[in-house]
């Protein structure tokens, strides 16, 4: 009896390409035009009350203590157990934000504990 692989369907793979791209962009989106932008960052720190001064207010302390980094590895280690959809997503998301968001070491496990989901056999059918 061969064991079948978790291997997304062409369509699941779809969507966790398109949720890779978006989170991949959005992350770039706020390293380098909030995070790294001095202009934005003074204004912030000045007091302007926008909606990129608020995401950087909560991005910031979240990447200090590298919460991307440690809930890509917990979604990856879970996903690896357990294979789903939504843990994959989840955990490529996270992922792509940990890589450009400096907790590089971190989400770097977590995608290669991804990768080794695929090789994971698929959870059995009830």
């Amino acid at each position: 009896m061969a064991v079948q692989l978790f291997l997304p369907t062409a369509r699941q793979t779809n969507w966790l390409l398109i949720v890779g791209f978006l989170s991949l962009g959005e992350a770039l989106y706020l390293r380098y035009f909030g995070v790294e932008n001095s202009q934005v960052s003074l204004a912030c720190q000045s007091g302007l009350n926008s909606s990129m001064c608020s995401t950087l207010k909560v991005v910031i302390p979240l990447f200090r203590h590298s919460v991307f980094g440690w809930s890509a590895i917990a979604a990856a280690l879970l996903n690896l157990l357990r294979p789903s959809l939504v843990l994959t997503a989840f955990a490529l998301a996270a992922t792509s934000f940990g890589l450009v968001l400096h907790n590089t070491a971190l989400s770097g496990l977590a995608a290669a504990l991804l990768m080794l989901s695929l090789a994971r056999a698929a959870p059995a059918a009830e």
